[in-house]
């Protein structure tokens, strides 16, 4: 085992560790709810309302995945399905946004409750998927899910262009196996479309999916709820 995470980067104490710090992003979501919800286009209410606050990149990363406009508050929030919604449903896991955000969550970095009630990290892919020690215990906690919520069958959606991520769906299914969990893991090259057009219920934090799917499960939401996990959670709002 190596000994990667998902952790905070240099610097994330001293621009979303204090009260002076969330303050200000709290009124930088509001200004872009307000943006937004006229229509403005995401780039440039984000450039503005930075330049205004004085944001450093990485705050304007969380300002971005924390903000929505009204309308899609409202048609994210319709689409929201309960736990009980989803026994002996087949269920579609956008695989590398919820392994991520988990691992991210479990490294103690700093996650973002956005407008829509979604958790959000400021980890990447980057064109390479690279495994980490909390890793394992992302898809132990999946499992458990799995297992409490009755779910029918989870399909695990991948990028297939991303390197490795062969190599993570391998330990997946074989961990699927070994615990006899009715699994299937797929890749596609384009995981957000595929996700938004073919599955009727979809586990993802990605603003694009949750815009255009049938219907969301907040599975990180649950999860912190429901296994109790502690987290460097900042609510946005």
């Amino acid at each position: 085992m190596n000994n990667r995470n998902r952790g905070k980067n240099t610097g994330d104490d001293a621009i979303f560790g204090t009260e002076k710090q969330i303050d200000k992003l709290k009124l930088a979501v509001q200004d872009m709810q307000y943006l937004l919800s006229r229509n403005y286009a995401e780039k440039a209410s984000s450039d503005l309302v930075g330049n205004h606050y004085r944001l450093k990149t990485r705050q304007i990363q969380a300002l971005r995945g924390a903000s929505a406009s009204d309308l899609q508050i409202q048609n994210r929030k319709s689409k929201e399905l309960e736990i009980s919604d989803l026994k002996n449903k087949i269920i579609y896991l956008d695989g590398f946004n919820v392994l991520i955000l988990l691992e991210s969550l479990l490294s103690e970095a700093y996650i973002f409750e956005g407008l829509d009630g979604c958790f959000r990290d400021l980890s990447g892919v980057f064109g390479t998927y690279k495994r980490v020690n909390q890793t394992q215990k992302v898809i132990e906690l999946i499992a458990e899910f799995f297992q409490k919520s009755q779910v029918e069958k989870i399909i695990w959606i991948f990028d297939k262009p991303v390197s490795n991520s062969g190599r993570i769906r391998q330990i997946i299914q074989d961990f699927a196996e070994e615990n006899n969990l009715n699994w299937d893991v797929d890749s596609e090259f384009n995981p957000d479309k595929f996700l938004a057009e073919n599955a009727e219920i979809v586990v993802s934090s990605d603003a694009w999916i949750l815009d255009h799917c049938k219907n969301w499960f907040n599975l990180v939401g649950y999860l912190m709820k429901e296994e109790n996990l502690s987290a460097n959670l900042i609510k946005m709002f």
